[in-house]
Formats: C-alpha cells, structure tokens, sequence
C-alpha cells in the first residue's frame, strides 16, 4: 500500500510540475508587450467649458496644480454626479478656505455607452474647463487603461485616483495625505498612500455568503503568495500618488482591467516606492460592473499571469525605466 501511495504522490507532483511548465510557457507566449499609448485624435484634446478643443498637458510637464483627481467611469451617468458634487463641494470648500489651494478634477469616459460624458461636462460647464476636464475615450480599455490616460495628462505634484461610484467619502482624502506625509523623507520623490477596506473585514464577511467570502479569502491569498505583501486591500479605488510614482509606475503598467491594481503595487514594492495603507470609510454603492465569481476566477488567472510573466522575463521592470 506504501509503495502505491508514494508512486501516486509522485505521479501527482509530476503532473503539477508540468502543469505549471505548460502555464509559464502559455502565460511567456501570449503576454503582450506594454500597452500602447497610442491616442486616436480625439483622445489628444478636451473640450473648455465653451465647447472649444484644448490640447491636453502631459505629465512629463512640470506641476501647475496641488491635486489631480482621475475619476474612470465606464457606463456612470446616474452613479457619477453624487461622486461629483461630493468631490467638488469638498474642494471647492478647501479652496475657499485655503486660497492657495489647487486642482483638477478629470473624468475619463472609458467608452461608454451612455451619457457619462455628458454628465460630466455639465461641470466643466459650472466650474470651468481650469478646474473640471473630461477625457473621452473612444474604446474601451478598461479601468487601469482609463486611470493610466488621465494620470498622463493630469497637472497636479499629487494624483489621487478615485472611483466614480463614490464608495469612499472623498474628505478621506486627507487621510491619505497624511499617509503620504508621514512617509517622508520620499525617494526620488516617490511615495503612495492607499485606501484600505481591510478594517471593515468582519462587517462584510457577515453580510457575503459563503461562496463570495470564500473566493474573497481565496484571493487575498493569490495576491499575498503571488505578488504583492505587506497590503491587506488592493483593491480600493482611492489611492494617492506623488507625481513621479505615478509616472513610474503607471509607464511600466501592463494590466488594463480589473487586476490592474495589484500589478502597479507589485511594480512600486519592485522599484522600493514607499507606500501607506490609510483605513478609510467605504459604503457598498449599488451598480458595480463587477459579475462575482468570473470577474474573480479573471482576476485569479491575471495574477498568476503577472507573476509567471515577470519570472520569465516576458514582462521586465528595469531600475533605469521612464515614461515612454
């Protein structure tokens, strides 16, 4: 009975062992190289407030506003404007008090179908085209694809990307600000401070089912064994950057979709970029483009994929690396 036993327990490392041949050798072959940043025409121009076409800044320009917001937004004509009037009634209200205060506030339109661009406008309308632009894309590139544009033409020394549902109370803001301070002295400028959902485990736990807290655990666990450590949330869309890791990281980024997240993290721990995790009050916003268990099981198979790719040197991160 032993003998068998150990003949099976080999045959089944054997069999792992080549699994994981055959998926590196997959996983070398199809991996793309970097995304192009490539802009159709429209892409490389916004409209003012008065409906004329402006020519967007880049970030290799040097800052001329304190704060850039990028708010991706795919499909969010009724979910975005409680996002704005929030995000700017805040900002509006810092600036009254602090006068020397600036920003911007740039909404990517990743593609929509709707009338997310239009919406908005309407605030570019209000608030003007120095203070609210948007970025209308014309395919969709998905939510890492859509940040990445509006983070290479957005003006501020800090970059906060923020969700367009509004799950995260946009004062918070000052909390990753703090996060981001606290980790002075930044090396080569670079530091990033995210939001974290991790302190709210338990609540959401009691309130999943099995099955979604299960695949919850499950890749938690991926992206501690794969890529990324020391971060309890990656996933929480507020996360605040300074310029140059912005520019770092999100120039070296591969992934466009729902993964994205724990690729940029893995890049800023690759180039030793200092970063926070800052808890911050987060409500369920109803309307998430997320379908559970195949949006889970893709983002389970991008991670392996981002690990095997890197390992092989389908994907190389180099110290020396600029934007393009």
């Amino acid at each position: 009975m032993a003998p068998l036993l150990l003949q099976l327990a080999v045959l089944g490392a054997a069999l792992v062992a080549v699994a994981l041949v055959l998926i590196s050798i997959v996983a070398f072959i199809t991996a793309t190289k970097m995304p192009p940043l490539h802009q159709h025409e429209e892409e490389k121009f916004f409209l003012n407030a008065k409906g004329q076409k402006e020519t967007l800044p880049s970030i290799r320009d040097s800052p001329t506003k304190q704060l850039s917001v990028v708010v991706p937004s795919y499909n969010e004509e009724h979910r975005l404007p409680v996002m704005m009037d929030e995000a700017l009634g805040y900002l509006e209200k810092r600036q009254k008090h602090d006068p020397t205060f600036t920003y911007e506030v740039i909404v990517v339109d990743d593609g929509s179908k709707d009338q997310t661009s239009k919406v908005a406008f309407k605030y570019c309308q209000r608030y003007g085209s120095d203070k609210v632009r948007v970025i209308t894309l014309v395919k969709n590139r998905g939510k890492g694809g859509a940040i990445r544009m509006g983070i290479f033409c957005s003006r501020g020394e800090k970059i906060l990307m923020a969700d367009a549902d509004g799950a995260t109370k946009f004062p918070d803001i000052e909390k990753l600000e703090k996060g981001l301070s606290d980790l002075q002295p930044w090396p080569d400028q670079m530091a990033i401070a995210c939001g974290s959902r991790a302190h709210l485990e338990k609540e959401s736990i009691a309130q999943r089912s099995y099955f979604r807290t299960l695949l919850m655990y499950g890749f938690h666990f991926l992206v501690w064994f794969l890529c990324v450590k020391g971060i309890r949330d990656t996933q929480c869309g507020f996360k605040l950057f300074t310029r140059e890791a912005a520019s770092r990281t999100f120039s070296s980024l591969h992934i466009e979709r729902w993964a994205f997240d724990v690729e940029l993290l893995y890049i800023a721990q690759f180039f030793k970029i200092p970063i926070a995790e800052i808890a911050v009050n987060w409500t369920e916003i109803e309307g998430s483009k997320l379908v559970p268990f195949w949006s889970w099981l893709q983002m389970g198979k991008d991670l392996l994929f981002i690990r095997l790719r890197y390992l092989t040197g389908a994907w190389r991160l180099e110290h020396t690396q600029k934007m393009n």
